[in-house]
């Protein structure tokens, strides 16, 4: 039995990366998926990729009339809503706090909040109800960095322990009928997270490391050596999206690789 089968699945910023492998497997499992993403290009290859059965809308999540439209194409296509998987978010470059130019302060916290935070919160806002009227799902995309230093700069980290805040109280205001949990990944193989352009580097990625460079860190960090892919991360949104979750809400899964769990005073073999 495929574990989403039959259920309608929004996922937003599904147009690369994390939420790209998300919907991948949602749809192999069995899910209707629903795509959104503000890249009008990504939404081009995200509808040659799923084919016209599937419904690939351009949305900016920080934008409340762009989720009204997403609703409401949702609605004529499928009428409801099983699950909705946040997986949009920006980096700020990991760049400290000392070194970031004071006056552009302002406009980085708004940019990274915006995206990350808001977006999540409006999304929660206009899918709400029908989320309700199925018994559904919320799954919202942290990090290590809200749980530990250095998995970013403080804007990042601010952000992602705001949604791991945001978790929790949207669970307890959607109990009973609607389960809300989160994911907290560490490396990702290929990562698409882009930085601000408050800073001017949106036009970096994080996949724009070197390979050899990212994962000889990675594996200097991690207990487990193999550095997932987004795909990797699949099953776990899935499971939390899907009505097999009858236990869940107000949970962060930490997926770290035991990232958080290594040796202090030892160093790793």
């Amino acid at each position: 039995m495929q574990l989403l089968k039959d259920d309608v699945v929004l996922i937003t910023g599904g147009g690369s990366g994390l939420g790209l492998g998300i919907a991948r497997y949602c749809q192999a499992e069995g899910a209707q998926v629903v795509i959104a993403d503000i890249s009008a290009s990504k939404v081009a290859q995200l509808q040659q990729e799923f084919g016209p059965e599937t419904l690939v809308l351009q949305c900016d999540v920080t934008r409340l009339t762009d989720l009204k439209a997403c609703r409401e194409a949702i609605l004529q296509r499928h009428g409801r809503l099983n699950a909705l998987i946040g997986a949009q978010g920006i980096f700020d470059g990991n760049v400290p706090l000392m070194q970031m130019p004071p006056e552009r302060l302002d406009s980085l916290f708004d940019e990274v909040f915006h995206v990350n935070v808001k977006g999540y919160m409006l999304s929660a806002r206009i899918f709400g109800d029908l989320l309700q009227a199925s018994y559904g799902a919320i799954v919202l995309t942290l990090s290590t960095a809200a749980y530990a230093a250095d998995g970013g700069g403080a804007a990042y980290t601010a952000s992602k322990g705001a949604i791991r805040s945001l978790v929790n109280q949207l669970a307890f205001e959607f109990s009973p009928h609607v389960r809300v949990n989160g994911v907290a990944p560490a490396g990702i193989a290929n990562s698409q997270l882009q930085g601000p352009k408050s800073l001017g580097l949106d036009g970096q990625k994080q996949s724009d490391i070197p390979k050899d460079a990212f994962l000889s860190m990675f594996r200097s960090l991690s207990l487990l050596q193999e550095l997932p892919t987004p795909e990797d991360h699949g099953p776990i949104y899935g499971f939390l999206a899907s009505k097999q979750n009858k236990i869940m809400t107000g949970q962060t899964i930490v997926a770290d690789q035991g990232l958080l769990n290594r040796a202090v005073l030892q160093s790793l073999h």
